[in-house]
């Protein structure tokens, strides 16, 4: 049954977790001896054996049915960038008619879903239908609830018949495992010797709307595309910005509250939820965790927003942009490293004292892994930038509410200051961040941290983290996540040749790092900006310094087909040159196919709904002046109004039949790159043009005339 709301109220500890089958679930649950060998299988340091997961398969139906689960899934990430799931039942026939309950290992490890009908960019044809599902145990298996009943939800990955990675999951997968050869190599080279394994971790911050329910379903363009393709702002918009972090409404609060529940249930840490800068604006934090696991954290985060907001009698909008005039939505994604040992190796305030000096391993470490980063996002920051790209994003970076479409760091001056010190050959740097003064005797001095907050970058650092904040709301944390480690990893593979080489000289440990760091850094200081990223300036200045700019998704997407991407996709493991290939080819028609969709849902809401609510509205204005005319009232006004109406509703038709001209032209185009390029450059200019019209035929409407809820009714009620 579903998790009920009266159980937050209860200790969260009783029922935290209570359907997950996470590491202590299965430390209770197996035999000693089974559950050391899966954690040695989860570190990488076994391969699984079928008689390892015949017990934990065993184990896992058991506990799964004393919850009263009837049914499994093999739960994967397909190429969609939504989740999916073939449910099987536990029950098994007897020659006899009888039944019997069971769970198999080869179940647990393998499933066989039909890989046919899921995007593939050309690695299935239709004919090749094959597909498998793989067991990722690093992942927990969770409990999924409904009015219907239970289903276990085995996280796997999804590979065809040849091999090829058909999901989002295993190019992430390897890219840790990329990240990990690299980061081990260079702390080795600095004399870590405890060290067995480093993690990228992540923690997603999800930004969503809510609206009623009802009005949802009277608006076909929220239904179908996830935005409104027309709509008119009211009056007062965020401009007070008197919704960002304010008090949580109740209803608002009640559904929060069961949220939070069923997450905590499946064991997913949803850490903080607050107001966010729009009406009706919100958005849920959890804490840090694996980057697979955050993955499939932040999966279930978006759908379960979905169904709890349903039963609230609302409907949660995770698109980029769903309503113009407002800020549109994101998914900060936090990104760090961190070590078996529990050393996160981007934390700033455990490598840096009041003084800072050479001859600290520590500040080498930190230094050397944070100047790593830089340069990874340096060198590959076209293919960071597509890992975040679709066409919703396109209506949100750079409008003065997200990050522009360069890809620049923020450090923050202390941090910069300290860093430049290497090129100036400083042996010595004071950082005294020193205490923030609030003038009131009654409050404590605070002390600073690092670096302050710059909402304007898209990749900022904030103390032990780096935040991407270009990621799309709506899109899986798998893509950007992966794209991360991969630079990452090429980026610390460089590093360890140099100090490799510096070593090889005799040259001190602590020293050789710091030179090469100091190189590292002098070559690729010129994507840090601390500025503000929202002017006109930095455009200019970015370009100056050789920083790419990318416009639109379409101009991204194809960085993953780029050489130079490729062959580093494919030499650490991560992307075949085909599967690279696919990514891009599957990112484009998607965007083609967003777009489309668009644009017949624009077209259908413009002529037959709008349209005939004009010309009805123009033809009462027209009879009220005339009525007025023949007692000799002033009409002037009825007469404007309805001459008005009369004019914008022949422009819209205008407008509308260069839209359907411009998408039929793009729906021709077989090249995916090209379909693409005439949907961004044609049929969206034709689509933003019909929808100025018909926003000021809104204007002019009477309220109760107008065919479609309104932004007022949307942003303000629930």
């Amino acid at each position: 049954m579903d998790v009920q709301q009266e159980e937050t109220q209860g200790r969260l500890s009783d029922f935290y977790g209570d359907h997950c089958f996470s590491n202590n679930m299965m430390r209770e649950r197996l035999p000693r001896s089974i559950y050391a060998e899966l954690m040695q299988v989860q570190a990488g340091k076994k391969e699984l054996t079928l008689e390892v997961a015949e017990v934990v398969a065993s184990a896992m139906k058991e506990w799964a049915s004393d919850h009263g689960a009837t049914h499994y899934t093999h739960w994967f990430h397909p190429l969609s960038g939504l989740t999916a799931e073939k449910h099987e039942s536990f029950v098994s026939p007897l020659p006899d008619g009888s039944v019997i309950v069971e769970f198999s290992g080869k179940e647990l490890v393998k499933g066989e879903p039909d890989a046919s009908s899921f995007p593939s960019g050309g690695l299935r044809a239709t004919f090749e239908a094959r597909g498998y599902t793989a067991w990722d145990v690093t992942s927990p298996a969770f409990l999924k609830t409904n009015s219907k009943g239970v289903t276990l939800c085995i996280p796997t990955a999804f590979i065809s018949y040849n091999g090829h990675a058909l999901d989002k999951k295993v190019p992430l997968l390897r890219s840790m495992d990329a990240l990990n050869k690299a980061a081990l190599r260079l702390l080795t080279l600095l004399g870590e010797k405890d060290v067995e394994r480093v993690l990228p971790t992540a923690g997603p911050e999800q930004e969503y709307f809510l609206v009623n329910a009802d009005l949802y379903k009277k608006r076909p363009d929220l239904v179908l595309t996830g935005r409104t393709v027309f709509g008119s702002m009211p009056a007062k918009g965020q401009e007070l910005e008197d919704h960002y972090f304010g008090a949580i409404e109740e209803k608002v609060a009640a559904f929060m509250s069961e949220l939070n529940a069923e997450l905590w249930s499946m064991g997913v840490a949803a850490k903080t939820q607050h107001n966010e800068v729009a009406p009706n604006q919100f958005e849920i934090a959890c804490i840090f965790t694996q980057a697979n696991i955050a993955a499939d954290d932040n999966q279930l985060v978006m759908e379960t927003l979905r169904k709890v907001a349903n039963r609230h009698g609302m409907a949660a909008i995770l698109h980029e942009k769903p309503f113009d005039g407002v800020n549109g939505s994101g998914k900060h994604l936090n990104w760090s490293m961190c070590t078996n040992t529990g050393m996160n190796l981007l934390d700033s305030d455990k490598a840096l004292s009041e003084e800072v000096q050479v001859g600290s391993l520590g500040l080498a470490r930190f230094i050397l892994f944070t100047i790593a980063v830089i340069q990874a996002v340096d060198t590959r920051a076209g293919l960071i930038r597509a890992s975040a790209s679709t066409a919703g994003n396109d209506r949100r970076l750079g409008g003065f509410e997200a990050p522009p479409s360069i890809i620049s760091v923020f450090l923050g001056e202390p941090l910069t200051e300290l860093f430049d010190s290497l090129i100036n050959g400083k042996k010595k740097l004071r950082v005294d961040l020193g205490k923030v003064e609030t003038g009131a005797k009654s409050l404590p001095k605070l002390p600073k941290d690092f670096s302050d907050r710059n909402r304007t970058s898209p990749f900022a650092y904030t103390g032990n983290k780096f935040e991407y904040r270009m990621v799309a709301s709506s899109q899986s944390a798998a893509t950007p996540t992966m794209a991360l480690n991969a630079a990452v990893a090429e980026s610390l593979e460089n590093l360890a040749d140099r100090l490799e080489a510096e070593l090889g000289k005799g040259t001190a440990v602590d020293e050789a790092a710091l030179r090469v760091a100091g190189a590292a850094w002098k070559a690729h200081r010129h994507v840090v900006f601390n500025g503000n990223g929202y002017s006109k300036e930095w455009i200019k200045e970015a370009a100056a310094r050789g920083l790419p700019f990318f416009r639109s998704a379409v101009e991204a997407i194809p960085e993953f087909m780029k050489p130079a991407n490729v062959q580093m996709l494919s030499r650490l493991g991560i992307l075949s040159t085909e599967e690279a290939e696919s990514r891009c080819i599957i990112y484009l028609e998607r965007y083609a196919k967003q777009i489309n969709i668009e644009a017949g849902v624009a077209l259908d809401i413009a002529r037959r709904s709008v349209f005939p609510a004009a010309s009805k509205s123009a033809e009462s204005f027209a009879r009220a002046a005339s009525g007025l005319a023949a007692v000799g009232a002033p009409s002037v006004a009825q007469e404007q109004r309805a001459r008005r109406l009369a004019s914008l509703t022949g422009k819209l038709i205008e407008e509308a039949d260069r839209l359907e001209i411009a998408l039929s032209d793009a729906q021709r185009i077989e090249d995916s790159l090209a379909a693409a390029q005439a949907y961004r450059e044609a049929v969206v200019s034709r689509m933003d043009n019909l929808r100025q019209v018909v926003d000021e035929i809104e204007r002019l409407m009477p309220k109760n005339e107008w065919p479609l809820p309104n932004y007022e009714d949307l942003l303000y009620s629930l």
